[in-house]
């Protein structure tokens, strides 16, 4: 069994209630490392000094600009003694703009804790193997997606910022469970993320596969867009802050909502 935390579910805008899209894997994997994510792991129990595995999706400031912080509370709290090792899987380029990031959030401050990370393309963890691809996104942010095979079979996909495009949807029908961002309402003129229509065609095409939404547009608390989510298929599962999926070989089930 495995334990899949989306411990935030909105977009760069922060619709009303939410933060920012965040997820964690069996308490030890996130996926990116948005400026809500130290508050994202505080609110569940999630010490950072637990997390040993970022997977970098890409380097907008909603996806990134929590790492500098996630270093610095570490340093001085979680981890003081410098004894556990975080892995961050990046590309090069990325692995340049974290570390530019950290100096310019904290100068002087994380060059030791920037030296101990364990920077690498592909991470090697145990139960797990790791395939990251390219999608439809801004060029300029070096996107990609990460697809995660269990040892027992199955596999669990994030699609990172992305529209609508072969690499992301040819593997969504080979995994267990997929999360998949969408990002802007239909009305939005953009090829860069999903949006309802996308979702359906995505749904309806992959029966076997339950999508988890995320990086939505839709407001919780009150509405400053829309509180309404729109009608999708069984399968997709309305991404909200904290809520909890325990995945396994023949199934995915809600935990907490």
């Amino acid at each position: 069994m495995v334990l899949v935390e989306l411990l935030g579910s909105g977009n760069a805008f922060l619709p009303s209630g939410r933060h920012h899209s965040f997820l964690c894997i069996d308490r030890h994997i996130i996926v990116d490392a948005p400026p809500t994510a130290l508050a994202s792991l505080r609110r569940v129990g999630i010490s950072p000094s637990d997390i040993d595995t970022i997977l970098i999706t890409h380097t907008h400031g909603d996806h990134v600009f929590g790492f500098p912080f996630l270093l610095l509370e570490r340093k001085y709290i979680s981890d003081r003694e410098g004894e556990k090792i975080l892995t961050v899987a990046a590309n090069t380029g990325v692995k340049e703009q974290l570390e530019h990031l950290c100096h310019l959030a904290y100068p002087g401050s994380l060059e030791e804790s920037l030296q101990k990370i364990n920077w690498v393309k592909i991470p090697e963890l145990e139960n797990w193997e790791f395939e990251t691809f390219e999608v439809k996104h801004d060029p300029e942010v070096d996107p990609h997606g990460w697809m995660l095979t269990h040892k027992d079979g199955y596999s669990i996909l994030h699609s990172g910022d992305s529209g609508p495009c072969d690499e992301l949807w040819n593997r969504v029908g080979k995994c267990k469970l997929a999360v998949v961002e969408m990002g802007v309402p239909q009305w939005v003129a953009t090829e860069f993320h999903h949006k309802p229509m996308d979702i359906q065609k995505l749904a309806e095409e992959n029966p076997q596969t339950t999508l988890l939404i995320t990086h939505t547009y839709i407001d919780t608390d009150y509405e400053i867009i829309t509180t309404q989510w729109p009608d999708l298929p069984s399968n997709v599962i309305a991404g909200i802050d904290n809520l909890q999926l325990e995945v396994q070989q023949n199934s995915v089930k809600v935990l907490l909502k």
